[in-house]
């Protein structure tokens, strides 16, 4: 009988470790850092320039945008730049940056303006086809209408870019 026994629990246990074997390499292994959900097939990113197509064009933005995007992704992921397309892939234009009244005194003046700036991007994964997205990113920031907007501006767009850049890196990255 005690020979049986080891008989069936060797064959069991070669069983178990073919069986994790073949579960071990036949899934598609994601790994995590701060959040960030990246199969381990994506190793490298691009990200196209971001011309301003908005009506009203600001000279940095951008630039300024387009760096920020690449900073993102390089100070949050282990995926290297490409430049000749990467697995994944943003592109994109930014739709829309226009400053208006959004609060109006009793003497019918602007008490607060608000900027606004849109971004349409497109984010491409050659790994996973299924995590692509076009889609277009808004966000906005107030300021009083005392102030000119020449001397808020710089650290306006600074909040506006980064808040939409976290949007944009969640929504490629992040699956909650």
């Amino acid at each position: 009988m005690k020979g049986i026994r080891s008989y069936t629990w060797r064959a069991a246990a070669i069983l178990t470790a073919i069986g994790l074997l073949f579960t071990t390499t036949s899934c598609k292994v994601t790994y995590s850092f701060s959040g960030v959900n990246i199969s381990q097939e994506v190793t490298t990113y691009s990200v196209d320039y971001f011309p301003n197509r908005a009506a009203i064009v600001q000279a940095q933005l951008s630039q300024l945008f387009t760096d920020a995007l690449m900073d993102k992704i390089q100070n949050n992921t282990s995926l290297k730049l490409s430049t000749d397309g990467g697995d994944v892939q943003f592109s994109g234009e930014i739709t829309r940056y226009e400053t208006r009244p959004t609060a109006i005194t009793g003497q019918e003046t602007a008490a607060r303006n608000r900027l606004t700036i849109a971004v349409r991007v497109k984010y491409t994964n050659l790994v996973e086809p299924e995590l692509d997205y076009d889609t277009s990113f808004s966000r906005y920031e107030d300021y009083d209408a005392s102030q000119n907007l020449s001397d808020v501006e710089n650290e306006l767009i600074d909040l506006i870019v980064e808040n939409l850049i976290e949007d944009i890196f969640n929504k490629a990255f992040v699956s909650w």
